[in-house]
C-alpha cells in the first residue's frame, strides 16, 4: 500500500516508529511515496495513493475520493506560514508574491487575509531565493523557512498563524494525512492505529526520532529541527479532537466567505 508523506523534518518523525518497524501490523505494508506537499496533491487527485498528507486546502478537490485522519495533522498554534520580503511594504496590492503551490493552505489563508497579490508558484524551497534574487516582491513561507528566513536577510511582514489565532483562537490547520475511501473500515481502522502509535512512540522517544528526521532536514542545524519538528508535531497532531475538526471547518467557512473556494466541503473524520 502506498503512502505518501513529504520529504520534512516533522512527516519524518511522524512516520519513523513505522519506517523503522517500531510498530507495525500483520495486515498491512507500506511503501513509502516521499515528494514535496503540492507534488502529493497533485497525486491525491489523481487518486495515485491509498494514504497520504496532504494540504488542508486540497481536501476541498478530493473529498469524494478520501477521507483525513483524526491523527497525523499539522497545526500552527500561534504560529503558521509567512510572508517576507526584503524590507518591509505598505502594501502587497500589485506585488508579486513567490508561492509553493496555489493547492497549499498557505496559499489558501494568503488568500483570505491579502487582496490584489500577484502569485508566482514555485518549489516551497526556491521561494526565499527568488525574493533574495529580485525575481518576486515577496515569498510565502512554509516549512523550516518561517525559523530561517533572517539567515537570507529577509524581514518578515506578517505571519499568517498569528492573525488567525487572534481572529479564530484556534489552531491554524494546514496538513492533514488522509485514507482512500475504496480502503474497507477495518483496515482503516488499522492503518489509523499504525500512524497514531508511530506519532506517539516518536513523542516518547524524542531523540532517536529527531536523529531520523534530521535526515530530511536540509541542512538545518538540530536545534532548528527540533524546534521545527515540536512546533507540528504535539498533542493535536495524536488527535485533532474537536478543536482541530472546528479550526478545519472555520477555514473552509472563511474560505467560502472571501470566495477563494465555492464548494460546499464534507468534513469526514476517521476517527479511532
Amino acid at each position: 500500500m502506498r503512502l505518501g508523506h513529504s520529504p520534512d523534518a516533522d512527516d519524518a518523525f511522524m512516520f519513523y516508529a513505522m519506517a523503522k518497524g517500531k510498530v507495525n501490523s500483520e495486515d498491512v505494508d507500506f511503501e513509502h511515496v516521499i515528494e514535496d506537499i503540492q507534488s502529493l496533491n497533485q497525486r491525491a487527485m489523481n487518486k495515485e495513493l491509498e494514504v497520504t498528507a496532504m494540504s488542508v486546502h486540497a481536501y476541498t478537490h478530493v473529498q469524494d475520493n478520501y477521507r483525513i485522519l483524526s491523527c497525523g495533522a499539522s497545526m500552527g498554534e500561534g504560529y503558521g506560514p509567512i510572508v517576507v520580503a526584503k524590507e518591509k511594504l505598505d502594501s502587497l496590492e500589485g506585488k508579486t508574491i513567490a508561492v509553493p503551490g496555489k493547492m497549499t493552505t498557505a496559499f489558501l489563508l494568503l488568500s483570505i487575509y491579502a487582496d490584489g497579490f500577484i502569485p508566482v508558484e514555485m518549489p516551497f524551497d526556491k521561494v526565499m531565493d527568488a525574493v533574495v534574487t529580485g525575481k518576486t516582491d515577496a515569498a510565502l513561507v512554509i516549512h523550516e523557512g518561517q525559523l530561517t528566513y533572517k539567515d537570507f536577510g529577509l524581514v518578515m511582514l506578517f505571519d499568517l498563524g498569528v492573525i488567525w489565532e487572534k481572529e479564530t483562537s484556534l489552531p491554524m490547520p494546514l496538513g492533514v494525512n488522509t485514507i482512500s475511501r475504496d480502503i474497507d473500515e477495518p483496515l482503516a481502522k488499522e492503518i489509523l492505529r499504525l500512524h497514531k502509535d508511530s506519532i506517539v512512540y516518536g513523542l516518547e522517544h524524542k531523540d532517536e526520532a529527531l536523529e531520523y528526521a534530521m535526515e530530511y532536514g536540509r541542512g538545518m542545524a538540530l536545534d532548528v529541527g527540533e524546534q521545527f519538528v515540536l512546533m507540528y508535531v504535539n498533542d493535536i497532531t495524536v488527535d485533532m479532537g474537536e478543536k482541530g475538526k472546528k479550526a478545519i471547518e472555520t477555514l473552509f467557512s472563511k474560505a467560502r466567505e472571501k470566495g477563494v473556494i465555492t464548494k460546499d466541503v464534507r468534513l469526514d473524520i476517521l476517527e479511532g
